[in-house]
C-alpha cells in the first residue's frame, strides 16, 4: 500500500473521532451549533471524502489490474486536501466568532483549494482507470 494511501485512511479515521467529539459539544452546548458546517465538513470531506480516496486509490488500480498512473500526484492531492480543509474550518470558525472579510476570503481560497484536490484524485483516477488511446492505425 502506497504510504499516501494510508495516510488518507488514518487521516479520514481521525477527522471521525474530531467530528464525533464535535458533535456531542453540539449537543452539550448549545451555543457551539453555529459550528454546523465545520462539523458537516469535518465529517464529509475528513472522514468520508478521505477514506474513498485512501480506498479507491488502493483498490480501484487493482480491480483495473493497473498501477496508480501518478502516485506523486496522490501525495500531493493528499496534502492539498488535508491542508485546505483544515484551513477551511479553522477560518470558517474564526469568522464565526470574529466575521471579518479577510476570514471569509481566506476560507474561500481553502475551498478553492479543496475543489482543486478533488481534481487531482478526478483526473489520477480517469488516467489510471481509462483505457490508453490506441495508436493510430496506418
Amino acid at each position: 500500500m502506497d504510504r499516501f494511501v494510508r495516510n488518507f485512511i488514518i487521516a479520514s479515521i481521525i477527522y471521525l473521532g474530531i467530528s464525533s467529539l464535535l458533535g456531542i459539544a453540539m449537543l452539550h452546548q448549545t451555543r457551539l451549533l453555529s459550528l454546523k458546517f465545520v462539523h458537516s465538513h469535518l465529517n464529509m470531506l475528513g472522514w468520508v471524502s478521505m477514506m474513498i480516496y485512501g480506498v479507491g486509490y488502493h483498490i480501484l488500480p487493482k480491480f483495473a489490474g493497473k498501477m496508480i498512473k501518478y502516485p506523486k500526484m496522490g501525495e500531493i492531492q493528499f496534502w492539498a486536501s488535508n491542508i485546505s480543509l483544515i484551513g477551511m474550518l479553522i477560518f470558517y470558525a474564526m469568522n464565526v466568532a470574529t466575521p471579518s472579510a479577510s476570514y471569509a476570503m481566506i476560507t474561500t481560497f481553502f475551498g478553492v483549494v479543496q475543489v482543486f484536490s478533488i481534481g487531482l484524485f478526478f483526473y489520477n483516477m480517469l488516467a489510471t482507470l481509462l483505457p490508453a488511446s490506441p495508436p493510430p492505425q496506418r
